[in-house]
């Protein structure tokens, strides 16, 4: 077999498993006046890199087992800023805690807008 069909179909069934997964929705907000890179790295061979300018908001979606890299650029090369799980930049509640979020919601809801 040659090495492009065999690269092919080592990805093929990594690409699936990509699709069946649940994605999060995450933001990361440059709070730096320097440029920084955001590194993403997460199961079956997931990967994104992206630029981030110094204020700028990125959303992206990656699995939620991935774990995220800021990387910065100082004197002597790139210098690591800060790792993170994903679901520490989940832009949704998750799980129990939007159970929470519901509930605190409904208790503070403005009377004004309930039917009654």
């Amino acid at each position: 077999m040659p090495l492009a069909e065999r690269w092919v179909n080592d990805l093929a069934p990594n690409n699936r498993n990509l699709e069946l997964q649940t994605l999060l929705d995450c933001g990361f907000r440059n709070k730096s006046d320097r440029m920084v890179i955001l590194r993403c790295c997460g199961p079956h061979a997931f990967f994104l890199e992206r630029v981030v300018f110094p204020f700028e908001l990125l959303s992206f979606q990656c699995p939620k087992d991935s774990e995220v890299e800021i990387w910065t650029h100082g004197l002597g090369g790139p210098e690591l800023l800060e790792s993170c799980p994903a679901l520490e930049l989940s832009c949704e509640p998750i799980g129990a805690l939007a159970d929470a979020l519901e509930a605190q919601e409904l208790e503070t809801a403005n009377p004004w807008l309930e039917a009654g």
